[in-house]
This record gives C-alpha cells, sequence and structure tokens, in this order.
C-alpha cells in the first residue's frame, strides 16, 4: 500500500482545502492518504469547520506560529521518517517551503506541487523565495488553471508544467427544489434572487456586487453565504445605500448545495482568481453563473449559459445580471461541470501523476 501525503497552510474553509478533503476522500483503494496542516490544531479546525471530523483519523496539524519556523520544519521531517511517504503533494508556497525540502532530504521521489494562483510572483521577494524554494525542491509543477500555468512559466522560467483543473463532487451538488431550499435559508420565495458565497475579503470583490444590487429593480435580492473581515464594512455599505431588506448575510454555510438550489443566478464577483470553485458547485446544482474575467474565472463558466463581466465594474455587474435573471433554467451548467469539472477527472488525473515517472509532458484537461 502506498502512503500519500498532502501538506497544506491551513485547513479553513476554502477552495484549496476542500479540493484537499477531495482527492483525499477519493484516493485509491491501495493508498492511505493524510493532510498535513502546517497551522492549527485538530480541535480548532474541526471547531471551525465540522467537515473535517469525519477525515480525523488522517488529519495531522503542526501548529506553527507566524514567521519561518525551523521547528516545523523538524517535526515534518519526524513524520516523514515514520510514515515513510511514497508521494508528497504541497499546495502553495509555505508548504513547498517545508514539505518540498524534507520531502528532498528524505529522499522522496514523487513531489508534487500545485499552484493555485501566480498573483503572488508579482512581488519580487515572494518571486525570489519561490524560485529557489522550487529549484531546490525540485517538484513537478501544476496549475489548477491555464491562466496560472502561463503566469508560472512566465515568472519562474519553467516550461514542464502540467494544468489539472480542479473538480467537484457532482453527486453532493445537484439541482433541487428552490422553493424548499428557500425556506430553509430563510429567504423569500417571491424574489429573485442572486447569490454569492466564499470568504468576505476585499479580495473578493463583494462590495461591488451590493452596489450593483442598488442600480437593480427592488424585486431582486442578495444572499450572501460565508464571512471575514469585510462583513463588517460590507453591511455599513448596505445600511447606507438603503438596501438592507434586500441583502442576507447567511455566514458560513455547511450545506451550501441548499444554498446554490435556492438561487435564480449565482455570482462571483473577485477582483483576483487561481481557478475558483464556487462557480462549478452553483452550476453543477444547474444555476446560470456570472463571474467576473480575472484569472482562471472564466475557465469554469458553461460557454452556453455563463457570462464573463469586468472586474469593479458595478453597472457592468448590474446590466450582466438583469440579463442572466431573464433567462429560463437550463441542463447545460450541470451537464458542463459533469464532463469538465468532475472531482474525479481531477482525481484521476493527480494519481496518474503520482504513477508516472517524471517527465516534460503537460496535461491539460
Amino acid at each position: 500500500m502506498k502512503t500519500i501525503v498532502q501538506v497544506v497552510q491551513h485547513l479553513n474553509p476554502g477552495g484549496i482545502e476542500t479540493m484537499a478533503l477531495d482527492l483525499l476522500l477519493h484516493s485509491d483503494k491501495n493508498e492511505k492518504s493524510y493532510i498535513i496542516s502546517l497551522e492549527g490544531t485538530l480541535d480548532e479546525a474541526i471547531a471551525n469547520w465540522p467537515v473535517l471530523l469525519p477525515f480525523k483519523e488522517s488529519l495531522v496539524f503542526l501548529d506553527k506560529k507566524e514567521g519561518i519556523s525551523p521547528r516545523t520544519f523538524l517535526k515534518l521531517l519526524s513524520i516523514f521518517r515514520k510514515i515513510h511517504p511514497d508521494s508528497v503533494h504541497t499546495h502553495h508556497i509555505g508548504p513547498l517551503f517545508y514539505a518540498g525540502i524534507a520531502s528532498r532530504i528524505m529522499g522522496i521521489k514523487n513531489l508534487l506541487h500545485t499552484e493555485h494562483d501566480a498573483w503572488h510572483l508579482e512581488d519580487p521577494k515572494r518571486k525570489k523565495l519561490q524560485k529557489f524554494v522550487v529549484n531546490v525542491a525540485n517538484p513537478i509543477i501544476i496549475a489548477d488553471a491555464v491562466t496560472v500555468a502561463n503566469n508560472l512559466r512566465k515568472h519562474l522560467n519553467k516550461d514542464n508544467i502540467s494544468v489539472i483543473h480542479n473538480g467537484i463532487n457532482t453527486e453532493r451538488f445537484i439541482p433541487g427544489n428552490m422553493y424548499e431550499a428557500r425556506k430553509s435559508m430563510g429567504l423569500s420565495t417571491r424574489s429573485k434572487i442572486v447569490g454569492c458565497g466564499g470568504r468576505l475579503e476585499p479580495i473578493k470583490g463583494q462590495s461591488f456586487l451590493v452596489e450593483a444590487l442598488s442600480i437593480l429593480p427592488d424585486n431582486i435580492h442578495l444572499a450572501i453565504a460565508g464571512d471575514g473581515s469585510e462583513r463588517g464594512n460590507l453591511q455599513d455599505q448596505v445600511e447606507n445605500l438603503g438596501i438592507k431588506h434586500r441583502v442576507h448575510f447567511l455566514g458560513r454555510i455547511d450545506n451550501m448545495e441548499t444554498f446554490y438550489q435556492s438561487l435564480d443566478v449565482f455570482c462571483l464577483p473577485s477582483l483576483n482568481e487561481g481557478f475558483p470553485l464556487s462557480p462549478l458547485e452553483a452550476q453543477s446544482c444547474g444555476i446560470r453563473t456570472l463571474v467576473t474575467h480575472v484569472g482562471g474565472a472564466h475557465e469554469t463558466i458553461c460557454p452556453k449559459t455563463g457570462m464573463l463581466v469586468e472586474e469593479a465594474n458595478p453597472e457592468a455587474l448590474a446590466l450582466s445580471l438583469q440579463h442572466m435573471l431573464k433567462q429560463p433554467k437550463s441542463l447545460s451548467p450541470r451537464n458542463y461541470v459533469k464532463q469538465h469539472g468532475n472531482v474525479q477527472l481531477m482525481a484521476s488525473a493527480y494519481r496518474e501523476l503520482r504513477n508516472t515517472p517524471r517527465s516534460n509532458k503537460f496535461i491539460i484537461n
């Protein structure tokens, strides 16, 4: 039996963390899989994200504090000596720094590294650090979007970068009864509802969506799932615009499939993205989806029913939403995700890389 280890910065709710759990869940029957989180503790993580509870025997937490930590590096070496990984898979620069170098010291030959965006490489210090770690650890580099891969090639001067699109569980995210979903979410059954889900942070652009809503007719409401540092500012903005009765802050939601099922349209108004999961989840539930044209977001959209819009432009958002809200329901979004964004496709592609000697070939799906 092979031992597979993924290393992440933390296990707070998010796209990278969901992807890591999905890969763990879809491990091959001859694989023993773990996720190592550099930051946090098991109890903290489960309290913050209860979905982790069934996986607790496969989770390891190093409780790393802020800054460079030699102790974290030594902990990783100790864990690797104990469980003897056949393959180590890191996500983003922090985990690559610690686990990548530890893997080379331990002689672990199969080292995968996934980058979920490349905007951080615009910073000269971060770019220098990443180039150093990539050269030392020498991982197989994977990008989760073609856009991300192109930026990595430009900044890291590496040509042999594979592309594996993220996937979602299409058996969990399915179309449902809108009326029942709205009742369970406490949402109006008489209004048109635009939904947005994710961390409430400035980079996610929710303030532009709120402003767009103020331009739209009064029967259109906005439901926001998620939490973060921007929540207070968004609530103040809603109050100042006089649309408090039309904006519903739902907080963190564990049954996101029900949230998507309650919507007429899903919108991702981000200012920066890699390859986001939420548009795939919404479309898998049969919901038409609008995303800003940033990063790899456009790679998630069904060409028949999805729309792209310029970022940070409330007027353009309002016009696009108004158009989408007039369109009928369609099976196309779900069919697109089943064919192009299925978690089984993603897991199979990573499994192939784990079982294939390193090469310079590209994998684009």
